[in-house]
């Protein structure tokens, strides 16, 4: 049966190419000095899918998020985006790390949005989105914002292009943080978490967002602990713990009915 998620009109104008694997993780090792803190993870995302990552605090889910786009180096294994090797250049069985020109190329494909917004706070809410697209794009200023207010006008911020961030509600700054790294118009969209700086109240305003743009068709890795965001809206659902990948597959599989005693005990104690 089609996933319905996948058949809904795409608002956002994201061309899709659901079941083309785009980026593979693959037995992926990473220290913190002499602490292993990922051992041997396997991930793969496809295109037009969502995977939320879940398990407890201190289980790697966002060291692993951080690899993918580069903000922490890998020790073993490889990470491919659209097949290339990221971060690495493999010559025999000898890897030697990219320059930082082409590492960045490699991370414009990536949008990130973290725990916190992160957005610069002299600036205004265009200004911050408007940067990246016309620095490291070059797109011409009336484009960038163009792009900017057609964007703001899906997340509901219409009227805040020129408020600057402290005049903005936490919810507020995280979806102008989402149009941020969206109008770099990225492959895939990373997210680290990004309701736990929120107060509960505001939680709601930011899945919404993310959740259209899920069922527009983004490419999306969610680190969350919003167990009722992966039963709506995830295609699959990695659960790490101790820096392990112990469980994935289909959503509703994970969720609904777990194989690995870790799993369950986890969904067991969180709320659905």
């Amino acid at each position: 049966m089609e996933n319905p998620r996948k058949s809904r009109l795409n608002v956002w104008g994201l061309m899709l190419d659901q079941q083309k694997p785009i980026l593979t993780v693959n037995n992926v090792n990473k220290f913190f000095d002499a602490t292993q803190v990922l051992f041997n993870v396997n991930l793969t995302l496809y295109s037009g899918e969502v995977t939320c990552i879940l398990g407890p605090s201190g289980s790697g889910k966002s060291t692993l998020l951080r690899c993918l786009n580069q903000l922490e180096t890998i020790e073993g294994g490889e990470i491919r985006l659209d097949n290339e090797l990221i971060g690495y250049k493999k010559n025999g069985q000898v890897y030697r790390p990219l320059s930082n020109r082409k590492k960045a190329k490699q991370r414009r494909k990536l949008g990130m949005v973290f725990q916190s917004f992160n957005l610069f706070p002299h600036r205004t809410v265009l200004e911050n989105i408007t940067e990246g697209p016309r620095y490291i794009k070059h797109l011409s200023r009336q484009d960038a914002e163009n792009r900017a207010i057609e964007l703001l006008k899906k997340v509901g911020l219409s009227g805040w292009a020129s408020s600057y961030p402290a005049q903005l509600s936490g919810g507020q700054q995280q979806r102008v943080a989402i149009v941020r790294a969206l109008a770099m118009d990225p492959e895939i969209m990373l997210f680290d978490e990004p309701t736990s700086a929120l107060d509960p109240e505001l939680v709601g305003e930011v899945l919404r967002v993310m959740k259209d743009l899920a069922h527009s068709g983004m490419t999306m890795a969610v680190v969350t602990h919003e167990v009722s965001f992966a039963m709506d809206v995830a295609d699959t659902v990695a659960f790490m713990d101790k820096g392990r990948m112990i469980e994935k597959g289909d959503a509703q599989q994970v969720l609904n009915n777990p194989t690995h005693e870790r799993t369950k005990e986890f969904l067991n104690l969180v709320d659905k």
